[in-house]
């Protein structure tokens, strides 16, 4: 079982900063990826770092602009987004999946989750 625990989120101006953080039990076992979902949508990927090489993978929608890492000492996974966008108001959740099997970009192929942080983004 992997807890996990995200903070960081809050209330930011269009093309300002926030960082996410989730705390977990570990971060180098499992691939971790951040995914949010906006009210009346469905959940989706963001970004997802693998758990052997720390090779990391983004959704086009916000390539260029988040950076997803991790503190393997920490065992704390993070998401710097900048360049923040009205549409990027969500909830984020931060995710694990234990199959070690490649980088998932599905929700339902992840087995543990975080209870979500509130990002919104004013215009």
């Amino acid at each position: 079982q992997v807890q996990l625990v995200e903070s960081g989120g809050g209330l930011v101006q269009a093309g300002g900063s926030v960082r996410l953080a989730c705390a977990a039990s570990t971060v180098t076992r499992y691939t971790m990826a951040w995914f949010r979902q906006a009210p009346g949508k469905d959940r989706e990927f963001v970004a997802a770092i693998y758990w052997s090489n720390g090779s990391t993978y983004y959704a086009d929608s916000v390539k260029g602009r988040f950076t997803i890492s991790r503190d393997n000492v920490k065992n704390t996974m993070y998401l710097q987004m900048n360049s923040l966008k009205p549409e990027d108001t969500s909830v984020y959740y931060c995710a694990a999946d234990r199959s070690r099997t490649g980088i998932a970009t599905i929700s339902r192929d992840y087995d543990f989750w975080g209870q979500g942080t509130q990002v919104t983004v004013s215009s």
